[in-house]
Order: structure tokens, then sequence, then C-alpha cells
């Protein structure tokens, strides 16, 4: 077959240029708020205390990023200290969340949290990282915070329906319903 009449396969990505990348980006970050918003609503209104608690960790943690970002613009080429101060603050309250709760969830949320700080240490390490892998690093245990959020808050509202009652916390047997008489 001739040259010419060969069919052109479709451009990737990469060759498209950066408006093709912008507006894949802005998809990309319009979807994780969309869940994100989804998640702490239903955590607010129907959790009990850990998954209120949690709503409130992941909408400081987006608050600090968007005031981080009207302060200095982004930039992956070296250590990013403005998102590993807001990663260490929300690791740092994911883990106390998780040893105060009465609940499994919070555990592998802590854990999540935990592996940003790993992608800054890479990056403190190693500067030789690619910056596309730092981002990703960074951002990939985000995507995992809101089903995680919606999938213990949806548990704690089953445990209610069960057994009328959901301890929040470790060592408080009082009923986190606050539809329900406390003694």
């Amino acid at each position: 077959m001739p040259i010419a009449r060969r069919r052109a396969a479709a451009p990737s990505p990469v060759d498209r240029g950066p408006g093709a990348w912008f507006q894949t980006a802005m998809l990309r970050i319009a979807c994780f708020l969309t869940l994100l918003f989804l998640a702490t609503l239903y955590a607010l209104r129907k959790g009990g205390g850990p998954e209120r608690a949690m709503a409130v960790i992941l909408i400081a943690m987006l608050a600090a990023d968007q005031l981080l970002h009207l302060v200095v613009p982004v930039r992956f080429t070296a250590l990013d200290a403005g998102h590993l101060a807001i990663d260490i603050a929300a690791a740092a309250a994911t883990l106390v969340l998780a040893l105060a709760a009465h609940r499994f969830w919070p555990l592998a949320a802590a854990a999540l949290q935990m592996l940003p700080l790993l992608a800054h240490f890479s990056r403190a390490v190693d500067l030789s990282v690619h910056p596309i892998a730092y981002l990703s690093m960074q951002v990939f245990a985000s995507w995992l915070l809101p089903p995680l959020l919606f999938l213990g808050t949806w548990r704690h509202s089953k445990r209610l329906q069960i057994y009328g009652s959901d301890p929040s916390w470790r060592g408080s047997w009082r009923p986190s319903s606050p539809s329900m008489p406390t003694r």
C-alpha cells in the first residue's frame, strides 16, 4: 500500500499538544472534586464521628491546597515544601483518627496518607525523579480516599440499621446516632 494511502493513526495525547493535556487534566480534577464532594457530603450527613472527622480532614486538605496555589505556583521539579506540609498535617490528623476511631477503615486511610510522604522523601533523596512521577506519587492515594470514606460511611449506616448503634470511638459504647437517647 502506498504511503499516501495509509490511514494515519490517531495522535497520542503527547502529540496533541498542551491544549489536550490541559483538558485532560481539568477533566480529571473535575472528576476528583465531584467524587470528593459526594463522599464528604454523604459522610457529613450520614456518618458517625470518625466519618465526619475524615470529611473535615479532606476538606481542610483541599482548602489548604487551594490557598497554597494562590501563593505558590505549581512546580514538581523540586521538593514541594507546601504540599509536604499539607501532607504531614493530613497524615498526622488521619493517624490520630485511626488510633481513636472504633473502625477499621481509618487505618487504611492513614496508610494511604503516608504514601505522599514517601513521594516527598523519594524526591528529597533523588532529585532526578521525573516531575510526572513525583506528581503521580503525590496524587494517586488521594483518589482512593473518597471511595474509602464513602464505603466507611455506608458500613456505619448499615451497622446502625442492624444493631441500632455503632460506637464511634475506642472505649466508647454510646450510640453514634443522634436520634438514639443517651443516658
